[in-house]
């Protein structure tokens, strides 16, 4: 007797195919190192280093260069640093796009990493273009100052944001799932 399967192609998976979500993460990540990268542009050729152009009374834009890392953490290097942090950035580059290949699906998590990667890589072009990463964006009151970033840092914080809100969400649910189960 024939399998009555056989005739019948089994349904179109829903939604779009992992592949195509991946590209559509990779997409993301492009988005944010372009305007990363544009805004950068823009003010190291508007701005002299060390300018200041005060918008609000806590907000400027400035133009500082950071050859250190987050707070400017081993700034004072003699360059060694600048290829400690593109080596190290390159792995989580590598890391990034093979957990964004493997879970598509998740769209938290994914945006988490999408948002990550987009920041790292904008910020590993300037270290290996410059020696220094471009800084613009200035947050103080009275004679606080918070360190000068950039877009690709909002996008890493961002992103380091919703990835613990997806961790805390996981546990939530294998937390009600233990629950259910029990």
């Amino acid at each position: 007797m024939p399998d009555a399967h056989a005739n019948n192609p089994a349904p179109a998976p829903r939604g779009p195919s992992k592949s195509l979500r991946f590209w559509a993460w990779i997409a993301g990540a492009l988005v944010i190192i372009v305007l990363d990268q544009i805004t950068k542009i823009y003010f190291d050729g508007a701005l002299q280093y060390g300018e200041r152009w005060r918008l609000l009374p806590f907000f400027d834009f400035t133009l500082l260069y950071n050859p250190g890392a987050a707070f400017s953490f081993l700034a004072d290097g003699q360059g060694w640093q600048r290829w400690l942090f593109t080596a190290i950035a390159l792995g989580a580059i590598g890391l990034i796009i093979h957990l964004l290949r493997r879970n598509p699906g998740q769209p938290l998590f994914c945006a988490s990493l999408m948002s990550i990667l987009g920041g790292a890589i904008g910020n590993v072009i300037d270290r290996i273009q410059h020696g220094h990463v471009i800084d613009f964006l200035l947050f103080y009151w009275d004679s606080w100052y918070f360190p000068a970033f950039n877009i690709a840092d909002i996008a890493i914080s961002c992103g380091a944001v919703l990835l613990v809100l997806d961790e805390i969400r996981r546990m939530r649910a294998e937390k009600r799932a233990s629950r259910n189960a029990g």
